[in-house]
């Protein structure tokens, strides 16, 4: 899909969504990017149509998942690999991730209210701006401690 129109990569996108997740699933292992198997979950919507238009544009030189401004929201993501993901802006909001792999991540300006972040690898992440209210932390892996502080500050819940 290299060399695909704007209008094109939009309408590819759009198409995308509307299959089925299993649909979803065999295009995206046509596309040779099936461990980004988290894109079989996400909601049609304008977000979301940027983010995908990002993974079938060039498909072949993904590196690290771009998330930016993505609605994630109220999905379970469990032991996802968001491995130097820029998740800024993106919405996570009542999302699952149970032992995902987020180490590098950055969460700047990221909705993570009421998220299950439990046993989650947080090594390296970055927090600017990210609500965090009753998001729960379990015992941070990863985090310092001058982040678990902050995160506690501005709402975050951890537990040993």
């Amino acid at each position: 899909m290299l060399n695909l129109s704007t209008q094109d990569l939009r309408h590819a996108a759009i198409q995308f969504l509307q299959h089925s997740p299993p649909q979803r699933l065999h295009i995206l292992r046509e596309l040779g990017i099936a461990r980004y198997e988290f894109l079989t979950k996400i909601r049609l919507n304008e977000a979301n149509i940027i983010c995908t238009i990002r993974f079938l544009q060039y498909p072949n030189n993904l590196k690290f998942p771009n998330l930016i401004g993505a609605d994630l929201s109220g999905l379970i993501l469990d032991g996802v690999h968001f491995i130097k993901g820029n998740l800024s802006e993106a919405n996570l909001q009542g999302s699952s991730l149970v032992n995902a792999d987020l180490l590098f991540v950055n969460f700047t300006r990221a909705n993570l209210r009421n998220a299950d972040l439990r046993c989650a690898t947080l090594n390296e992440t970055i927090w600017l701006d990210t609500l965090v209210d009753e998001c729960e932390f379990g015992a941070g892996i990863g985090l310092t401690k001058l982040q678990r502080q902050d995160l506690q500050r501005r709402g975050a819940r951890f537990n040993h």
